[in-house]
């Protein structure tokens, strides 16, 4: 075995692998103080103390798994094996959007094919490790086990905790890295290539990542949960080392105060992106399953489990109708069905039918008691027509800050008909913040809100009204968006089919106020005398924009983009209506948002009454196809 050989050959002298021996013995000699073994303890000769080290953990029953590793070729996905095997050959995925790299035959962790520092983070992350254990552990195969080993070995010598290593030590790579390579051990600890030299440099590297995970607390964002489960992680499955209790102790009272303090009562995160959303509730409950197979759930807070419930019911409320989402923040719209494994499994969790029926696409379980959700703490509404995926759905958007995740962009919402997203929110690119990049993607006047000068809006939301019924829903918010200017935003689901936005600028700022709106990327016919716009797909669902007119209206087109992977983004129709507001006195904007199948509906809207604007009472009567129709809102 190449560990025992380096070890030995140390012991006898051998001359070839001293260098090498000489790094392991270090690392064996400060390891065995940290560790609590009595069977490696009780003999004093550093060659046995390293077989003794070796038996111990590959004999040991004392913990439990995270999960099984008992796979099959048929689990194993196109990824995994692509992933896998350009992994044998260096070729490493970094920033998942961006092509695979080989990173040389003596492999440059520090690697940067493209000026995106979130391919070298990244790339520290090791995706293409947690691939390589997951073909090995279907296929047996050693030559993954073989090369696995040797670049754990490669990287914990070549990567020390120091300021020149800096790209390898953000505390949310060492928090990841300390979940999945304390899931790995166990994929690949009964491999012969598992030798000696790998087990010294793993546990090594292990209590290097505790020790300094101990010393980071993000607390209030998700780094604060990697960093907390990378931590529990190497603390429940390696409790040899003699401060793993004090780490453990330390992780989940970091998780028991993260999540009534990162999660609303409402169920949602506090940085309001979905991504981000499901990626918390996998963080908060995988490190309860470990502690739970191990006889340690009691260390967590009697309410930690129903807020993970109230967690997951936020991708049902909020997800459009096919189960994509509403790229708010630093969210991108996935695919369809993509949280399907995910219900199912939150379904057996919780025993909840409305989770299996998600996951099913409705073949099972209970569709979900309502059509209309409001999570008031976080600032997201949603309705539907129903929940087939090709219903109408809009979810809006009007919530306190959520941090560096979050766009200044409340009152924006997304809406999808007949399994399209027709008016996407923009989504943000990628993380730099240049002005062609995550900058442009994060203004107010890019997402479908009102603007004053185009100027970017504070975060001051209120709801005002949530009144979902049979035949319409409302929906009031406002949002002090400039010190003098409060934009308030009325939604009314006319008969689940269309939508009335009443907007409000209300205060005594003046210039130009603007309502902005987006299709998906596509053509767009535009109606500038008619104050209209509509998408133009030739198959499939349209959506119709049309704004009722007044003096000194304008529609004017703007520049659009979206983004829906992240590094790429593709232009898209944009455009506004521009209002002078001259004096102190508020001004109201009426616009019919109108999804349709075939042919482009007759449908026209005009107020009843004189009421000032901002004073909370309105009349409407709305005209489709010669029948007309009142709607009215009083707060």
């Amino acid at each position: 075995m190449r560990g025992q050989s380096v070890i030995c050959g140390l012991m006898l002298g051998a001359s070839v692998m001293a260098p090498a021996a000489d790094e392991v013995s270090e690392k064996l000699q400060w390891l065995l103080p940290r560790l609590n073994i009595p069977e490696v303890e009780s003999v004093e000769d550093p060659t046995e103390q390293a077989v003794r080290l070796l038996n111990y953990y590959k004999n040991r029953t004392s913990v439990t798994p995270p999960v099984s590793t008992e796979w099959s070729t048929d689990m194993l996905s196109d990824k995994d094996l692509n992933y896998a095997n350009d992994a044998l050959k260096h070729i490493f995925v970094g920033q998942p959007a961006y092509d695979s790299y080989f990173c040389g035959d003596d492999i440059n962790w520090a690697s940067r094919p493209v000026p995106d520092n979130e391919w070298v983070w990244q790339l520290n992350r090791m995706y293409f490790w947690n691939a390589m254990g997951r073909v090995y552990a279907a296929t047996r195969d050693e030559k993954y086990a073989d090369e696995w080993t040797r670049q754990l070995v490669h990287w914990v010598n070549n990567n020390p905790r120091d300021e020149e290593h800096a790209y390898a030590w953000r505390s949310i790579e060492a928090g990841k890295r300390g979940q999945s390579w304390s899931s790995l051990y166990f994929q690949f600890i009964q491999s012969p290539h598992f030798d000696e030299e790998t087990l010294v440099c793993f546990l090594s590297s292990l209590h290097d990542h505790a020790d300094f995970l101990m010393k980071k607390y993000r607390a209030g964002s998700n780094w604060a949960l990697m960093e907390a489960e990378g931590l529990a992680f190497i603390a429940i499955l390696f409790p040899e080392f003699k401060r793993a209790e004090q780490w453990r102790a330390e992780a989940i009272r970091r998780f028991n105060q993260e999540i009534e303090g990162q999660v609303y009562p409402d169920g949602h995160q506090r940085e309001l992106a979905m991504g981000y959303h499901v990626g918390s509730i996998n963080w908060f409950f995988r490190t309860w399953r470990l502690a739970k197979r191990n006889g340690l759930e009691d260390e967590f807070s009697t309410s930690y489990m129903n807020r993970i419930e109230r967690m997951c019911e936020v991708p049902m409320k909020l997800c459009l109708p096919d189960g994509t989402n509403a790229q708010f923040g630093d969210a991108w719209a996935g695919t369809p069905g993509q949280y399907a494994g995910r219900f199912k499994e939150w379904s057996q969790m919780f025993g909840r039918a409305d989770f299996l029926y998600m996951a099913t696409a409705g073949k099972e379980g209970r569709a979900p008691d309502k059509t209309a959700f409001a999570l008031p703490d976080s600032g997201l509404y949603s309705m539907r027509s129903g929940w087939d995926s090709d219903a109408l759905g809009l979810v809006l958007k009007c919530g306190p800050d959520g941090g560096s995740h979050c766009q200044r962009d409340n009152g924006t919402f997304t809406l999808a008909a007949g399994g399209r997203t027709l008016m996407p929110d923009s989504g943000s690119y990628m993380y730099n913040s240049d002005k062609e990049g995550r900058a442009w993607f994060r203004q107010t006047k890019v997402h479908q809100t009102l603007t004053l000068n185009g100027q970017n809006i504070d975060y001051a939301p209120k709801l005002l009204k949530w009144e979902p019924g049979e035949g319409q829903d409302i929906l009031v918010v406002e949002n002090k968006s400039y010190p003098n200017l409060t934009h308030r935003r009325a939604v009314i689901f006319v008969d689940k089919r269309y939508f009335v936005i009443v907007d409000e600028a209300i205060g005594p700022a003046t210039g130009n106020v603007e309502i902005h709106f987006q299709l998906a990327p596509g053509g767009a016919v535009f109606d500038t005398a008619g104050l209209s716009v509509n998408s133009d797909f030739k198959d499939g669902w349209n959506v119709l924009v049309k704004a009722h007119p007044q003096k000194g209206l304008v529609l004017a087109e703007e520049e659009g983009q979206v983004s829906f992977v992240y590094a790429r983004k593709e232009k898209r129709p944009a455009f506004c209506y521009r209002l002078k507001k001259e004096d102190d006195r508020s001004v109201r904007l009426v616009t019919l948002v109108v999804p349709y199948e075939n042919e482009e509906p007759e449908v026209s809207v005009r107020r009843l009454d004189v009421s000032a604007a901002g004073n909370g009472e309105l009349m409407l009567e709305l005209n489709e196809g010669g029948k007309t129709k009142n709607v009215g809102l009083r707060l």
